[in-house]
């Protein structure tokens, strides 16, 4: 198995080596003289890529590996300048050798060789002895060669001062499909082990550079996605988003083994599934972004794409595919995201989707990639324009800056995950602003609900009130009134509007609105329920309000009208009451009444439904047996129970004593 080549760490094998190759020389014969030998003697950097001075030639031979094997009839070939479809462009040979002789210094103990992306099958020999390798030529196993891989070259070799490196590599129809297909300059680099693993370090930090940088950007706009879905769940997008970054980052572990390593093919099929899922998923994240509907014929055309996607995928990894039957496969996808897509933007941004067009930005840049990257594949089949193509390929693949060698393929991913970041954080500051808009409102309704509500009651002659009201926000549902009547009496209205927030205050403000303009006509319970009825019906949007009418005589007498509200206690005790639908949902209802007689010193209690729907950590309720239990309390001790218990919505609780004054008056 290769080995990376780390900085001062070598592979057992070649330590193996150097102990063994106590009297230089003995151990490898010497190779035969040549005059197309490099001189490596001066190294004049950390290393050097091996161009000029190879040898070719088809077929299969183990002899060819051999230090003394005659070379002399083979085809000179300059690995950076050259392509195996010149030497033979009326055939695609499966396996290939080459052969190149360098002089080395003999006192170099250090002297290495490093490879990268030979071929799918390869062995390197230096005098006849193989050092790397990857698979299997004959019988063909491919194996995955995306890392930098090196060995050490046993000290005994070089301390002959020359060496015949030999490569065998098999060439499968994908490889034919290249410019250049099999050896390269920068495939094979000779020079000294700890500078090829520094040089190794900086070439993976470099060329995965904005890879990396893609993945962290990614992993942090998952969590945030996902964090957004969880707390808005009607934008989808954010779920979409998030199945892209995770499809796609499930293959980080494996690439990220791959630059160290030379993997068997067959574990690349793990991104099939990836290739099948991703085509789908990105279409349908950047749809729902642009608040684009899905129909059944784009749906179809999705699918159709992502599973030609995979199929194509299949062919690259088992080595079957052409470039032009894998180009034919994935155009749909092509076509999708360099086409469809963009279009679709372009239409949404000019119906005034902003975020359309931002995403659009890294949509045409993407497109122009993928024409000139498959372009180029294409023009490669043409034997004139093969040159010229390869030149495309070096300059998005292999381009160097410094010491690094960035893939200018990442660019278009990078802003796109760039855009998806700024479409979120543009969000995020749409949204402070809009709640703290929201805040100013609700607490301009709570000072409102304040006025309207007060924390007491006002006094009435004759009678004591003690009222509490604790809204589960800032703003309730809950309402109440105490009114002194015309009649030297009472009038007590308790009431609560479905839901919660500022909605519910609303409808509470227009609720107490009605109650006193009610009152000033009569203080029939009844009555009072009925202009309420009538007051809320149309505005609720399918709401609805329960509400109770209570009004006590200058002699006692009670009269109590229901629509849909909790039954008061009387001195601890349920006082009965006819069934009645709540406001808001019936025109010209009316409201049946009920008569007592309320002795000085009886005490009428009034609940809402927080009281008894309080609920604990449990999930148990607070329920009307402790709520009767606790009807006699002072209001402040019953709402402070229900609170400690565990409020789940508004709570109110109105108390009313009828005093001896009042008796006597």
């Amino acid at each position: 198995m290769n080995l990376p080549v780390f900085p001062s760490v070598f592979s057992g094998w070649g330590r193996l080596a150097a102990a063994a190759a106590v009297v230089p020389g003995l151990l490898f014969p010497a190779p035969r003289a040549s005059a197309q030998a490099v001189d490596a003697t001066y190294l004049g950097g950390p290393r050097l890529d091996l161009a000029s001075g190879w040898l070719v030639h088809a077929g299969d031979d183990p002899a060819y590996a051999q230090p003394d094997f005659d070379d002399s009839q083979w085809t000179p070939f300059n690995a950076a300048t050259d392509s195996l479809h010149r030497l033979f462009p009326h055939s695609m040979p499966t396996v290939v050798w080459y052969r190149i002789h360098v002089k080395v210094r003999p006192d170099d103990k250090f002297l290495a060789l490093r490879e990268r992306l030979i071929s799918r099958a390869f062995v390197v020999y230096t005098n006849g002895v193989p050092l790397l390798q990857a698979g299997s030529v004959t019988p063909f196993v491919p194996y995955y060669t995306w890392g930098w891989i090196g060995e050490l070259i046993p000290p005994g070799q070089a301390a002959t001062g020359s060496l015949v490196i030999a490569v065998r590599a098999r060439l499968t129809p994908v490889d034919w499909a290249d410019g250049q297909p099999g050896l390269m300059d920068w495939k094979l680099s000779l020079g000294n082990g700890l500078a090829l693993g520094e040089n190794a370090w900086l070439q993976i930090l470099g060329s995965e550079a904005l890879d990396w940088l893609n993945d962290c950007i990614l992993l942090c706009l998952v969590l945030g996605a996902l964090l957004l879905y969880f707390a808005q769940r009607n934008q989808v997008e954010y779920l979409w988003l998030a199945a892209v970054g995770v499809v796609e980052l499930l293959t980080v572990p494996l690439h990220l083994y791959s630059l160290l390593h030379t993997i068997p093919m067959s574990w690349m099929l793990v991104e099939v599934p990836v290739d099948l899922l991703l085509p789908y998923l990105f279409a349908r994240m950047y749809l729902a972004f642009a608040r684009r509907p899905l129909g059944w014929r784009l749906h179809t055309y999705l699918v159709l794409a992502a599973a030609l996607n995979a199929v194509a995928s299949i062919l690259y990894t088992g080595g079957w595919g052409t470039a032009v039957g894998s180009s034919l496969l994935i155009a749909p996808a092509i076509v999708l995201s360099s086409v469809i897509l963009p279009v679709i933007m372009i239409a949404q941004a000019r119906r005034g989707n902003r975020e359309a067009g931002i995403l659009l930005v890294p949509l045409v840049l993407r497109g122009i990639y993928l024409y000139v990257y498959y372009g180029a594949i294409l023009l490669g089949q043409i034997p004139s324009l093969r040159a010229s193509a390869w030149s495309v390929f070096r300059a998005l693949f292999h381009t160097p800056i410094g010491p690094f060698t960035p893939r200018f393929s990442e660019i278009p991913e990078l802003l796109g995950w760039v855009s998806l970041a700024l479409i979120i954080l543009l969000r995020t500051s749409r949204t402070s602003r809009r709640e703290a808009l929201l805040e100013a409102d609700v607490a301009n309704a709570r000072a409102v609900q304040q006025v309207l509500l007060p924390e007491h009651a006002e006094g009435v002659r004759g009678f004591e009130i003690e009222s509490v009201y604790e809204p589960a926000q800032q703003v309730g549902g809950d309402f109440f009134q105490a009114l002194p009547a015309a009649d030297g009496g009472l009038l007590l209205v308790v009431g609560d509007v479905a839901g919660k927030g500022l909605p519910a205050a609303m409808l509470v403000s227009m609720l107490v609105g009605a109650i006193r303009t009610a009152a000033a006509y009569g203080p029939a319970p009844a009555e009072v329920l009925e202009q309420m009825n009538e007051r809320l019906l149309g505005r609720t949007d399918g709401g609805f309000s329960t509400a109770l009418a209570a009004h006590i005589a200058a002699d006692g007498t009670l009269t109590i009208a229901s629509a849909g509200h909790l039954a008061p206690y009387l001195d601890g005790r349920e006082i009965e009451l006819p069934g009645a639908l709540p406001l808001g949902i019936e025109r010209n209802a009316r409201y049946e009444t009920v008569q007592l007689k309320l002795k000085p010193g009886s005490r009428l209690t009034f609940y809402s439904d927080g009281v008894v729907e309080a609920q604990n950590e449990r999930g148990e309720l607070f329920g009307f047996e402790r709520g009767k239990a606790l009807s006699t309390q002072p209001a402040a001790a019953i709402a402070a129970a229900a609170r400690q218990f565990g409020q789940m919505d508004d709570i109110t609780v109105v108390a009313v004593q009828r005093t001896a004054v009042m008796a006597v008056a």
